[in-house]
């Protein structure tokens, strides 16, 4: 059986098709169609079908991760939608925190609310903090402004109420009786989507999934007929933000879930070639062609956050975007990608990003109409990508177009064209090197104890240069870096991860009672996962919780004992609270507040192994070229080698250029890298 994973990203779709008894592997790298993303991805199919000389009834399962419905929750492209709340509590989204993420912008623009005031309207209804009714459900008086919402052409509502994650009885009698009356309204319930408390994050979250739900209704169901009508037989399987794996029944009630699944699977990838190289702890440095993310993954797994927020109105400002209550692994966003347009800003420094080129026009060098400077084209001016194999020799490269681009930007500059092409590529690894800084300080980590593995088209041209910054010894680049994400959706198990209202506080708590919520938990979890096909008989689960100590307006989420006792309990939230602060209030009472529990199982047609085409017995060098480095501050003759012709064992003193077919390796002077049985190139700093 083979599986085909396909990543829609901003510049390139990247597809793999693999052999997961083999490990056989063929890789293609399809221009995204932003206009109509499945069409890229339906060429890109047909394409790596070709290449792999294999049939579509061959493929057993496709697995996806899309950017889609993230860029309409940007964009504001998503379904007219409206919010039937508890009466009085209509401008939650516009209140949100009261807190401005800018204390002395008097210009400030926070996130812009989803659901236009007049479609945010109120039922008559109330419920204390603990779920008890204070004041019954009108009924008729909701469903009359639904009906109001429905006339004025909302297609999908969000219903939130007050207090509904400790008692979803009001929300789940409206639901029932718009069903009936609306059978074509798309509904989502805060209760069914994100069942916490705080009313600006749940609310933020149940209306965000409102807001793209007809979009992923649409698109999924047609992305699945143009796959069976293409002749493929297999189920289609979406990557959720996560790092796991659902089916599209459950991606399409709650698409919320996919808003970071494209990163959460580079994510992956940075794990599990990070494992099979033998290594603990590993930044996993993703860099496509329009941004850049970065994950820091433990004991071989990446971490797992609780929340993020999405559509930020300052892109790496906390707290400018909406609040979305999902389980998501844990991603920095670190930079720009290849595509990041570097421009002069008006105090006359140099400035590059977050405007990307995307795919159309895309850089200058693409040759397809695009004028401004690019990562891209200074990574091209460097000498550190080949105009002549650029995909392998598959996409035409314009040299002359980068230098004129360039040329524009250095003469804006006042300065020499190599070193405006320099500071393009320096500004972008000094912005990603100083977010990885702040990122792994949080986590009382230092960055030396980490190796970076890198990721993407663009992220073996920046790691070495990012890692020196970071003082980083060692860097990875795992076989078809440049789909890595797409490897890593195919290497990812199903995943289920659900939460509940505990709001207890821990001496003399009813753990029973949380242990017949997580027992709910799991059996509301094994019947989603049933519809993955993944092996239940496998799974592994996790129990963890948000605790924090009384009075305090956040919690940490740890991993609770096999054994639900307090004294168990106590010890480990105060171990993990440690951790993070280095010491524990004396005295302080601590609270429940959620439960969670994780669920994994692994999935059919999940490889363990990777064997992309090799040229065995080949002339693994290919020559030279002049390449610049900064350690140097010069041009170097630099050695060029065929990745594919390489073996393991193979060792290769720096600077040296090893280029495949859908990335470039960079290592610098004073580097020695060598192949590991994987066919990763581990290069490590000696000098």
């Amino acid at each position: 059986m083979l599986s085909l994973g396909i990543d829609i990203g901003g510049t390139f779709t990247d597809l793999v098709l693999l052999d997961a008894g083999s490990g056989r592997a063929t890789i293609w790298k399809e221009s995204t169609t932003p206009d109509d993303p499945a069409r890229g991805a339906l060429a890109g199919t047909r394409a790596v079908l070709a290449k792999a000389g294999a049939r579509p009834e061959e493929i057993g399962r496709v697995v996806h991760a899309t950017t889609l419905f993230t860029n309409a929750l940007i964009e504001r492209k998503g379904a007219p939608t409206g919010l039937l709340t508890t009466a009085g509590f209509e401008d939650v989204l516009e209140i949100g925190r009261e807190r401005k993420y800018e204390l002395y912008d008097i210009f400030i623009e926070m996130p812009k609310a989803l659901v236009p005031r007049p479609w945010r309207r109120g039922a008559p209804e109330r419920l204390a903090p603990d779920g008890s009714i204070e004041r019954p459900l009108d009924l008729d008086a909701a469903l009359r402004e639904v009906a109001s919402l429905v006339e004025q052409g909302i297609e999908s509502l969000a219903i939130c109420f007050l207090h509904a994650h400790a008692n979803p009885v009001h929300e789940r009698q409206v639901a029932e009786a718009v069903a009936a009356r609306f059978p074509h309204l798309s509904l989502s319930l805060s209760s069914d989507i994100a069942p916490e408390i705080r009313e600006y994050p749940r609310a933020s979250t149940t209306v965000a999934n409102a807001y793209v739900r007809p979009l992923a209704e649409t698109y999924l169901a047609r992305l699945e007929a143009e796959l069976k009508t293409a002749g493929i037989p297999g189920g289609l399987f979406l990557m959720l933000s996560n790092g796991g794996l659902t089916h599209v029944a459950e991606a399409r009630r709650a698409p919320v879930q996919l808003l970071e699944s494209g990163p959460a699977a580079g994510a992956l990838a940075g794990a599990w070639f990070g494992r099979k190289a033998g290594l603990d702890r590993v930044l996993a440095f993703d860099m496509g062609g329009t941004t850049a993310k970065l994950a820091l993954v433990d004991g071989g797994e990446p971490l797992v956050a609780w929340g993020f927020e999405a559509a930020r109105e300052r892109r790496f400002l906390r707290g400018s975007g909406l609040p979305i209550q999902i389980a998501t692994v844990e991603l920095i966003e670190i930079g720009a990608g290849g595509g990041s347009i570097a421009r002069r800003s008006g105090l006359g420094t140099l400035n590059v990003g977050p405007e990307s080129s995307g795919a159309q026009p895309g850089p200058a060098c693409y040759g397809r109409g695009g004028t401004a400077p690019t990562v891209t084209d200074a990574d091209l001016a460097l000498g550190y990508l080949n105009a002549d194999f650029f995909l392998g020799g598959a996409m035409r490269i314009d040299a002359g177009a980068a230098a004129a681009a360039l040329g524009g930007l250095a003469g804006a500059l006042g300065v020499a064209e190599e070193r405006a092409a320099f500071g393009v590529h320096d500004v972008v690894n000094e912005n990603m090197a100083g977010a990885a800084r702040v990122a792994i300080a949080e986590r009382g980590r230092i960055p030396a104890e980490y190796a970076l593995l890198a990721t993407g088209g663009a992220a073996p041209v920046h790691a070495w240069h990012v890692a020196r910054k970071l003082g980083i010894r060692r860097v990875v680049c795992p076989p078809g870096a440049g789909a890595g994400s797409t490897i890593g959706m195919l290497m990812a198990p199903a995943r289920v991860d659900r939460a509940a209202s505990f709001h207890q506080p821990l001496a003399g708590a009813d753990l029973a009672e949380a242990g017949r919520i997580f027992a709910a938990l799991e059996a509301e979890s094994l019947a989603v996962l049933a519809g993955s096909g993944a092996d239940a008989e496998k799974r592994e689960i996790r129990r963890l919780a948000d605790m924090r100590y009384a009075g305090q307006g956040s919690e940490i989420t740890i991993a609770l004992p096999e054994a639900l006792e307090e004294a168990a309990i106590r010890a480990a939230f105060e171990a993990a609270y440690r951790a993070l602060f280095a010491r524990t209030p004396p005295g302080a009472a601590i609270q429940f507040v959620t439960l969670r529990l994780s669920l994994t199982a692994p999935m059919p047609g999940a490889g363990n192994r990777l064997a992309l085409p090799r040229h065995a017995g080949g002339e693994a060098r290919k020559g030279s070229r002049a390449v610049f480095f900064p350690e140097a501050a010069a041009r170097l003759e630099t050695a060029v080698w065929d990745r594919y012709a390489l073996s393991p064992g193979d060792s290769v003193p720096g600077p040296a250029v090893f280029e495949e077919d859908e990335s470039t390796f960079v290592i610098g002077p004073g580097a020695v890298a060598r192949v590991l049985e994987d066919g990763s190139i581990l290069a490590e700093i000696t000098a």
